[in-house]
């Protein structure tokens, strides 16, 4: 019989390294060359991917917000209304959406953020608020009842 001795525990790691590298292998196998073949290059570029996924997780949230900020401001601007003012005016008058909802609303429902953008501007006129101007006639919403076909 023989004894298992320290040198042997070492040495024969079992199948535990055996999954533990194959979990990393499927995690590369997308790559080229030896990033995905070798185990000391492959996992030096998994985790350099999974950290740059972790980011990038963080900095698309922080581009969706600046992207409906942004559209925000555009559609505010359309009816002279300053985003700080339109979003104020909506607080006050318990009207709590997020800027994703009323991103959404400014592209994809335009009469309803025209009606949201009126009811700000009356709720500040009311309170005497900064931000308001007149607005075009040019930045209108233009339907079927709108247009004159004869």
């Amino acid at each position: 019989m023989v004894s298992p001795t320290l040198s042997l525990f070492v040495r024969a790691r079992g199948p535990d390294e055996f999954w533990r590298k194959r979990k990393i292998f499927k995690l590369a196998a997308h790559y080229r060359g030896r990033r995905r073949n070798v185990y000391s290059i492959a996992i030096r570029n998994v985790h350099r991917a999974l950290a740059y996924a972790t980011k990038g997780r963080k900095l698309k949230k922080l581009d969706m917000v600046a992207l409906w900020t942004t559209r925000l401001q555009a559609g505010c601007e359309q009816y002279g209304v300053t985003l700080e003012t339109f979003r104020d005016a909506l607080a006050r008058s318990d009207i709590f959406l997020n800027r994703k909802v009323l991103s959404d609303l400014a592209i994809w429902e335009p009469r309803s953020f025209e009606a949201l953008v009126k009811l700000s501007r009356e709720r500040a006129a009311v309170e005497c608020a900064p931000g308001l101007q007149e607005p075009s006639v040019m930045n209108q919403v233009y339907g079927l009842a709108n247009l004159k076909i004869k």
